[in-house]
């Protein structure tokens, strides 16, 4: 059952991500390409959580990977919200 939440959570994430840059293509919004590499990194966290969790074996760890995309997420979408709003 937690396969299949990881899988959702990624497909989620990453549809998100498209969406929101297919907005951005449109509309030239330059928060909207900010949102959407957050939630393309997000999908990757998601993807990796998977992949840590129910592919490889115990005895590798993907939690560092894990970590950073995550912060390379919030990172990304905290810089475009500061970078907008000057």
């Amino acid at each position: 059952m937690a396969e299949a939440v990881y899988l959702m959570c990624a497909a989620t994430s990453l549809t998100c991500a498209v969406l929101l840059l297919r907005g951005y293509l449109r509309q030239r919004t330059r928060l909207l390409l900010w949102s959407s590499l957050c939630f393309a990194l997000l999908a990757m966290n998601n993807a990796l959580l998977f992949i840590d969790l129910i592919i490889v074996p115990v005895t590798v760890d993907l939690s560092l990977w894990r970590g950073l995309t995550a912060l390379g997420g919030v990172g990304i979408l905290l810089f475009g919200l500061l970078w907008e709003s000057r």
